[in-house]
């Protein structure tokens, strides 16, 4: 075991530990209250969200994407790198305005930094004509 009394498999687990703080950076409490207190609600119609696009509900704080045909996906619309809101959705990219950074409209990963963490998702399903998140 090395001086500080860390050995490697404490600095990996202290690492991923790190890493997973920087993951969840995106998503705040507030986030998190905002998703639950919506739980059950329609917050968008489907035929309001393109296929490959997407639309932000600013109030919200949320971005709703359609990948591919009947597949709906709503994300937080807040940067991961420094806190931006993002723009709409195209071409299955969610992009942020401030610093370039690029997220995959299926996933949330972050797919163009600066941004290295993917945005909060939240997870919503179709009930008739309306999205609402689950």
């Amino acid at each position: 075991m090395p001086e500080n009394g860390l050995g490697r498999r404490e600095m990996l687990g202290a690492a991923g530990v790190a890493a997973c703080g920087l993951a969840l950076a995106g998503c705040s409490v507030e986030d998190t209250k905002a998703q639950q207190s919506l739980k059950g609600k329609v917050i968008a119609k489907t035929a309001d969200v393109p296929v490959g696009g997407g639309m932000v509900i600013e109030d919200l704080k949320i971005v709703l994407t359609q990948p591919a045909q009947g597949v709906y996906k709503a994300f937080s619309a807040i940067c991961t790198h420094k806190g931006c809101a993002v723009s709409t959705p195209k071409e299955n990219v969610i992009r942020c305005a401030c610093h370039g950074s690029e997220f995959a409209a299926d996933s949330g990963k972050a797919t163009k930094g600066p941004a290295i963490a993917g945005l909060a998702a939240f997870q919503v399903k179709v009930e008739g004509d309306g999205i609402v998140v689950a």
